[in-house]
């Protein structure tokens, strides 16, 4: 299961409840397939989930919607944030570790 980190959750929670946001938003992470190209991960606010995807968080924090293949792709992975050297925040998945 996607794994998130509190990096990836802070900012997955304020992505979601800015201004003139519904509350209840989450964070939608779905595979984009491009003909004759990869595949590539898409992350988009939504209001609600989509009829078949998975839902991770809870009412009180972020909440992720994965559609099917992204939650099969994202299912050993880790959800982080990372700063550019222009100080811009970016979503970034890493492999989990192994312990």
């Amino acid at each position: 299961m996607l794994a998130m980190t509190e990096a990836a959750v802070k900012a997955i929670g304020a992505l979601t409840t800015q201004e003139g946001q519904q509350q209840g938003n989450g964070l939608r992470l779905a595979m984009q397939n491009e003909p004759e190209a990869e595949s590539q991960l898409v992350l988009s606010v939504a209001a609600t989930p989509e009829k078949d995807d998975q839902v991770l968080g809870s009412n009180e924090g972020a909440k992720v919607f994965l559609e099917p293949q992204a939650a099969r792709f994202l299912d050993d992975k880790v959800l982080d944030v990372q700063q550019d050297d222009q100080g811009e925040l970016n979503f970034a998945v890493m492999q989990q570790s192994e312990n």
